[in-house]
């Protein structure tokens, strides 16, 4: 059978380490996990796969054996890739307890991951040290896990990926294991206070070490010099680690097969930059936050494989930036919060594959828009907080791959909307500017294939919003602080691909908004706070059984009332804030 019931590990380098695509950990409480799990599969689920595509024989045997698991006392016996499926099912359908796993003795299972399991402690680490060399991956990133349990690990010599993000009483001390383990190949452990320069040590001999994740561990300053050999990495974090500074720069300046490295939020400066320039094939560089100024960008410009450079809030002016214009396979460029202006940007017209370029809050005017004319591959385009008014959208009015832009707060009128009509494929558009009116929404209709509208602020009424029901692909929108009446709200009823819907703090809103909303079936996020919605408004909501975030602070409704709406009509609501 083959590794096919085993996670892969080679797809994981994308994303947190070890991590499911998606997932996210707001902290180690409980209820925090079990609000971000999906719902229960229903039993007609589970026949269909949940996808609508019959699973196999072996999976609904799984599926059966996790219903009767405590009937189970040990799958030793069984070939490993069906320990693996069984166990999988358990970990997936959130039923996997300590009592449980006691059957998984000694089954040789390759991947363990356990990062949204609660319930994760030492007296586990005996079940899983048991795989011995089998165990290929194992995440108990948010458990409660202490050195003494970690170093259980010493036997399980073939581990190439460990993940213990959030686990805050390992330290030194059970850092100290990992000189045994030398076929690790990605080792993360974010938010960790307990590791220091010392235990940094035993870095040294991770000779195989390819993806090492730092992130936010704020005493490790000194002890990069210990990775300074560890000459396969080809990616590490050390972002918001507070104190690396520039002479912990000199440790990476060998690691010269790194392609993407993080360093956002650091002390680093300048001088700490030039120790990179060596890093000839760093791919993805971000210096977010960091004491940087356009000073580096000599040393950056010779890191001519860059596709990705963030500099955000770093003190980026337009001196030094005609570096900028040697980066030319940049695809992403990130200067929001900068101090450029439009001289900064003459620079970049040549950098023709940009695909998303970021100038929030800088102080650009129209005419620094005329650089921009010729980057005709952008996807995306932030302009939010700057001086450009409607003459400058005139000069991307021929971006034709547009999918995003970001126009909120700018000096954009009712007439530079216009200027807009020809971005034919725009996806995604946020026009929080305190300038847009219903005429501006009207001139937006051709903008058939939007899929995100942001309209935060904006001076829109019931004209406006009949005008965005043509945006038949619409799957987010958000209409706050108008001022829209539920006349208004019946224009989007036809909008059927909505997801996620804000029309908070509009005060005319009432029940009959609910009785518009209520064919909108697909609504996964909901938020109409600080309108006049009622509790006998909320009968209208039981169709939309896809809810998962109900917002209705300040407003009619009861917490009684929704608590029972929840659980008579809604199963999948598990974010809820009445009034």
């Amino acid at each position: 059978m083959g590794a096919s019931c085993s996670r892969r590990r080679d797809t994981q380098a994308g994303g947190d380490l070890l991590r499911k695509a998606g997932s996210k950990k707001y902290g180690k409480s409980a209820s925090w996990k079990w609000l971000l799990y999906p719902s229960p599969r229903s039993s007609s689920a589970e026949l269909n796969g949940g996808d609508g595509i019959s699973p196999s024989l072996m999976e609904l045997c799984a599926r059966r054996i996790r219903q009767d698991i405590k009937l189970y006392r040990s799958f030793s016996m069984l070939p490993r890739d069906i320990s693996q499926l069984i166990f999988n099912e358990l970990v997936e359908s959130h039923s996997l307890m300590e009592s449980s796993l006691e059957a998984f003795r000694d089954c040789a299972i390759q991947d363990i991951l356990l990062g949204e399991c609660i319930g994760v402690k030492d007296s586990w680490m005996e079940t899983i040290s048991s795989q011995g060399e089998s165990l290929l991956s194992l995440d108990i990133s948010g458990s409660d896990v202490t050195d003494d349990g970690l170093n259980l690990l010493g036997d399980c010599v073939r581990l190439q990926m460990l993940s213990f993000d959030d686990c805050e009483q390992i330290s030194d001390c059970g850092i100290r294991l990992l000189s045994r383990l030398s076929n690790l190949t990605c080792l993360s452990l974010k938010r960790n206070d307990g590791i220091t320069k010392e235990g940094m040590k035993t870095f040294a001999d991770l000779i195989n070490l390819e993806n090492l994740d730092l992130e936010k561990c704020p005493r490790i300053h000194g002890g990069l010099i210990y990775i300074k050999g560890l000459t396969k990495l080809v990616s590490l974090n050390i972002k918001c680690c507070n104190r690396i500074s520039d002479e912990d720069m000199k440790a990476l300046s060998g690691l010269t097969n790194l392609s993407k490295l993080d360093l956002s939020y650091n002390k680093v400066t300048d001088a700490g930059i030039a120790y990179l320039e060596g890093l000839s094939k760093l791919n993805t560089l971000n210096l977010a936050g960091c004491h940087v100024t356009a000073a580096s960008l000599g040393s950056i410009s010779v890191l001519t494989e860059l596709s990705c450079l963030n500099l955000y809030r770093c003190a980026i002016s337009d001196e030094g930036c005609e570096n900028l214009a040697k980066l030319v396979k940049l695809k992403t460029l990130n200067l929001g919060f900068s101090n450029i202006t439009d001289k900064c940007l003459a620079h970049l017209k040549g950098l023709v594959l940009l695909e998303d370029l970021i100038l929030d809050s800088c102080k650009i005017t129209n005419e620094g828009m005329v650089g921009l004319k010729g980057l005709l591959l952008l996807k995306t385009l932030d302009l939010s907080d700057t001086d450009v008014g409607s003459a400058g959208l005139h000069y991307i009015s021929g971006l034709c791959h547009l999918e995003t832009l970001n126009l909120g707060f700018t000096l954009v009128s009712d007439s530079g909307m216009n200027k807009l009509s020809g971005i034919v494929s725009l996806k995604s558009l946020n026009l929080d500017a305190r300038q847009i009116t219903d005429v501006g929404i009207s001139s937006l209709t051709s903008l058939t294939g939007l899929t995100h509208l942001d309209l935060f602020q904006a001076r829109v009424t019931d004209f406006g919003m009949s005008h965005i029901r043509c945006f038949k692909e619409l799957q987010s929108l958000e209409v706050c602080g108008g001022l829209i009446t539920d006349a208004g709200v019946k224009h989007i009823k036809s909008l059927l691909s909505l997801t996620h819907l804000n029309m908070s703090q509009n005060s005319a809103l009432t029940d009959k908004a609910l009785q518009y909303i209520s064919g909108l079936t697909g609504l996964v996020s909901l938020n109409l706070s600080g309108t006049r919605v009622t509790n006998a408004g909320l009968r209208h909501l039981k169709p939309l059984k896809l809810l998962r975030s109900l917002h209705l602070d300040a407003s009619g409704v009861s917490v009684t009332e929704m608590k029972k709406l929840q659980l008579a009509a809604l199963p999948n609501l598990i974010s809820i804030r009445p009034g």
